[in-house]
This record gives structure tokens, C-alpha cells and sequence, in this order.
């Protein structure tokens, strides 16, 4: 929920990483937002924690073109710090840890 926050507080770092083939950046970085922020919720409200496990799923896949790009074009980011490229290329399998925890925080049926 609180990354989803910082999709609203701080959009324009968001639509830096967005690939240029992507429409609407803004529109999408809001969506996002608002889809991690919803699916926060959903995992603390009993009773919708499964429809939360496989809403926080699709938008780990949705968001995951952005963190590719970011990975292989750190060269057309702007505004990203100055770090290590394999720092970016190693974020990528987090991703998988972070549905991990999204399976493991939520009840499967």
C-alpha cells in the first residue's frame, strides 16, 4: 500500500521508468497505484484475501515490463540515480519474491 501511495505522491518517477511503447503513462502509473493500493486492502479485509492474491499477481506481471525497461534502458531513465546496472537486473527476480510473499500473506481458497 505504501509504494501504491507513492504511485500519487510521486508519479513523475514512476512515468520515467514506463516503457515508451506503453500509452498514457500518467494514466497508468495512477492505475497502478491504485491497483497495489486496492490490493493492500483486500489482503486485510477478511474475506478478501484470495480475490487479493490473485489481484496483487496481475499487477505484479502488469508493472513488470517497467522494471524490464528500467533494467535494459537505464540510459533513457530520467532522473534514476547513478547505480550499479546489475543492481537493476537483480531487482527483476524480486519481483518473484514479492508474489511469494503475496501467495504466502493470502489463504489460497
Amino acid at each position: 500500500m505504501f509504494t501504491g501511495t507513492l504511485h500519487f505522491l510521486k508519479p513523475r518517477m514512476y512515468e520515467a521508468i514506463m516503457p515508451p511503447y506503453l500509452p498514457a503513462p500518467r494514466q497508468l502509473v495512477l492505475a497502478s497505484g491504485a491497483a497495489e493500493v486496492a490490493g493492500g486492502v483486500g489482503v486485510l479485509v477478511p474475506g478478501l484475501e484470495r480475490a487479493a492474491r490473485w489481484w496483487l499477481l496481475a499487477t505484479l506481471v502488469a508493472v513488470f515490463p517497467a522494471n524490464v525497461h528500467m533494467a535494459v534502458n537505464p540510459g533513457q531513465i530520467e532522473g534514476l540515480p547513478a547505480i550499479p546496472r546489475w543492481l537493476l537486473w537483480a531487482r527483476l527476480p524480486i519481483q518473484g519474491a514479492f508474489a511469494a510473499l503475496v501467495v504466502k500473506a493470502t489463504p489460497p481458497s
